[in-house]
């Protein structure tokens, strides 16, 4: 094989590629990159067997091959090049060793064939829908915060560790759980499919959002099967295991009665709750106190380090309450909503609070903290 690129051709899709890079693994060959040049074009490919990405970048094949190349000594070989106007030249020979050269630089690293690299599979187009980048980004964006974080081995909460994707006619919606707070965002679609949900993990969706840059003219394909969800956009395929199992009903804590409503400026209330966090320590459990009456609330935490009191204007209809939360929960979602205004649902001092819009295309469901077992 004898190849050429840019410099910012080969690091850019290495740092794509990496995003399937596993921690740690059993099979060295999971902590190598695959160059492929057979099919006429220059793929780099990683693929853990749980997550596995290829791209396509520009260059020149003078004669085509294979080689599977350690990652991070690849990735560390090609970001320390020379930032010239030349090409990276990369040539191998009958024993799978490459030469790397840009200049007057030349390294030489030995890798490996292909036999045993674990191919990223090809999936049929049966089931799959069309979706923008900026629509799939702001779907993950707005819920992956409140994906439990468990291992892998932990019984009985292994759909928690992602995502629910569910298509319904023209609209998807995507929800994640944690245990503590639900997070589900609806968009619409730009025509109607057939009724469809999987579970995709949480790494998939979180990496994948780190990757697609593009705009709301730009499209993912998304295609199903039983076993895996493929994302192809551009010269880019993401390929990943579904997560096996039934998603928790969140339909059944949607709740129409509330005693309390409460209208509020967004940014006013994560200011102030961003200054309560100064009294919150990792693992500690002292909540936030929220006071209302019918036009404040009263913003109170009282800890060990010190203690912090704030009147916030709001509009309240309903009756007066007082209830707790952890902090960072609420400032998670004030984060990644994008109205000026919000309104926050009581039902009772005990029950979850909802924050949501009028057209219902967001939903938050986060639980309240026992104020006197504290």
């Amino acid at each position: 094989m004898k190849i050429s690129s840019s410099k910012s051709s080969l690091l850019n899709g290495i740092q794509i590629v990496l995003k399937a890079l596993p921690s740690k693994s059993t099979m060295s060959i999971m902590e190598c990159i695959l160059i492929n040049t057979n099919g006429g074009k220059i793929t780099l490919t990683v693929n853990n067997l749980d997550l596995g990405i290829e791209t396509v970048i520009d260059g020149t094949i003078e004669s085509p091959g294979v080689i599977a190349l350690d990652a991070k000594h690849f990735s560390e070989i090609i970001r320390k090049m020379p930032d010239s106007a030349s090409d990276i030249e990369i040539e191998t020979d009958e024993n799978y060793v490459a030469q790397i050269k840009c200049e007057q630089v030349v390294h030489s690293v030995s890798g490996r064939p292909d036999d045993e690299f674990p191919y990223i599979p090809e999936l049929e187009n049966n089931e799959s829908i069309v979706i923008s980048q900026l629509s799939l980004r702001d779907l993950i964006r707005k819920t992956s915060f409140s994906i439990a974080d468990i291992s892998e081995d932990t019984p009985g909460q292994q759909t928690m560790r992602g995502e629910l994707m569910e298509i319904k006619d023209d609209t998807v919606k995507m929800c994640s759980l944690d245990g503590h707070r639900i997070s589900m965002c609806t968009m619409n679609l730009k025509e109607s499919y057939p009724y469809k949900k999987v579970i995709i993990p949480g790494k998939t969706l979180k990496e994948l959002a780190k990757i697609i840059n593009g705009g709301a003219e730009d499209d993912v394909n998304i295609i199903f099967n039983p076993n895996h969800i493929s994302f192809e956009y551009s010269q880019t395929r993401v390929v990943s295991r579904i997560i096996e199992g039934n998603f928790f009903d969140v339909n059944k804590m949607l709740v129409g009665d509330y005693e309390t409503k409460v209208k509020i400026n967004k940014k006013r209330l994560n200011e102030c709750l961003d200054r309560s966090t100064i009294y919150v320590r990792e693992g500690d459990k002292k909540p936030i106190i929220l006071d209302i009456k019918d036009d404040s609330i009263s913003i109170r935490i009282n800890s060990a380090n010190g203690n912090m009191n704030e009147n916030v204007p709001a509009s309240k209809s309903g009756k007066d309450m007082v209830i707790g939360f952890n902090p960072r929960f609420v400032i998670d979602v004030l984060n990644v909503i994008d109205d000026e205004e919000i309104e926050l649902d009581f039902v009772n001092s005990k029950a979850p609070c909802f924050i949501k819009n009028e057209d219902m295309s967001y939903v938050y469901v986060i639980l309240p903290v026992t104020i006197n077992a504290v």
